[in-house]
């Protein structure tokens, strides 16, 4: 088989791979922020749901949340199921949303009051407060696991292939099935080793330009 064939096989699968890390990443950030407001709601109604929701989908395999998503509708309510892609989208969404959600409460929390005091004796409004003091101190702290969380997402998106989106893991996959070798598989590795590795220069970087804060 040629390494030139496999190679143009293997970007093909790593487009997909590319494309479930950087709409989940884009979507489940904010949808993330928002659930972390939730959960720290002085509405305990509000506060419950949430945290039940968070507590729901971190408590179960993304694989499975996967699998209803594609399946659920279509068995249960009878309606027309997501394509493959945007179901795996979805779920990814829902389930990356609740962990960066985690990592946003505690980095808010983190915060000592006293800031917040300040900017109400400075005459700020709340939003004032948030967005020019609060932030940029969330995110120097929350920059180490949210790394993690990212890379994470970076070798979760072959769970894809549980419902046949192909991505580069299952295009690797079918020369073992079609011409019976497997070193493509340990090169699809080498995707996921670059990749992972200008992330962790990326976050290193980002760490390095937030040090001006002490925290």
């Amino acid at each position: 088989m040629s390494f030139n064939v496999v190679t143009q096989t293997l970007l093909e699968g790593f487009l997909t791979t590319f494309l479930i890390f950087a709409v989940t990443l884009v979507l489940a950030i904010p949808f993330g922020l928002i659930i972390s407001f939730g959960s720290m709601s002085r509405f305990r109604p509000l506060r419950w749901l949430t945290k039940t929701f968070v507590w729901a989908i971190r408590g179960t395999p993304l694989m499975l949340q996967i699998i209803i998503v594609f399946y659920g509708p279509g068995l249960i309510w009878g309606w027309t199921a997501f394509p493959r892609l945007e179901a795996v989208l979805i779920a990814f969404v829902i389930n990356y949303a609740a962990y960066f959600s985690e990592i946003f409460r505690s980095g808010i929390e983190s915060v000592p009051r006293g800031q917040y005091e300040a900017g109400q004796v400075l005459g700020m409004t709340k939003s004032q407060i948030f967005f020019k003091v609060i932030l940029l101190q969330v995110i120097k702290r929350i920059v180490p696991p949210m790394s993690n969380e990212i890379i994470t997402l970076v070798k979760d998106t072959s769970l894809a292939r549980v419902i046949a989106v192909r991505e580069i893991i299952m295009q690797a996959e079918d020369y073992i099935r079609s011409a019976a070798i497997i070193w493509p598989l340990f090169y699809s590795g080498a995707f996921y080793l670059l990749f992972c590795g200008i992330l962790t220069l990326l976050f290193g970087y980002l760490e390095r330009r937030l040090s001006y804060f002490k925290v």
